[in-house]
C-alpha cells in the first residue's frame, strides 16, 4: 500500500527522523505532538492548560492537512508527566471532540521532549 506523508506549516515541523503524519489508505497516523508553537518553534509558556490547548491545535492542524478533522480521530494517546493534570485534559478535550468520543489511553511518563508536560498522538480514519 502507498504511504503518503502529511506535512503542514500550521503545526510544528518534525524535529527528528519522523513525519508529522503518514497516511496509508484511509488511515492517518499522527505523530506525537508537544506544545510547540509552530510560528516560533518554542514551547508555549503558561499553565498546563495552555500546553494542552496547543497540543490539540497542533493535532487539529495536521488532521486538516490530511483532509480530515479531529472528528475523524478513532484513537488518541495522551502522555503526561503529571497524571494529576488529567482532569484538565478531559475538560479541554471536550471542547475539541464530541460524542462519540475516540478511544483513548493516558500514560504517565517521567519526561517528554524539550521539557514538555504533555504529548499526544492520534489515529484518524478518513474512510
Amino acid at each position: 500500500m502507498t504511504r503518503t506523508i502529511i506535512k503542514t506549516s500550521h503545526a510544528p515541523g518534525a524535529i527528528g527522523t519522523y513525519s508529522q503524519a503518514v497516511r496509508v489508505g484511509d488511515t492517518v497516523y499522527v505523530s506525537g505532538q508537544i506544545p510547540l508553537d509552530p510560528a516560533t518553534g518554542q514551547l508555549v509558556s503558561g499553565d498546563i492548560e495552555a500546553e494542552i490547548r496547543r497540543v490539540f491545535e497542533n493535532l487539529k492542524a495536521i488532521a486538516e492537512a490530511a483532509g480530515g478533522t479531529l472528528k475523524d480521530a478513532v484513537k488518541v494517546t495522551v502522555f503526561l508527566t503529571d497524571l494529576s493534570c488529567f482532569a484538565q485534559v478531559n475538560q479541554i478535550m471536550a471542547t475539541y471532540f464530541s460524542e462519540p468520543y475516540p478511544a483513548r489511553a493516558a500514560v504517565g511518563v517521567s519526561a517528554l521532549p524539550r521539557g514538555a508536560r504533555v504529548e499526544m498522538e492520534c489515529i484518524l480514519s478518513l474512510g
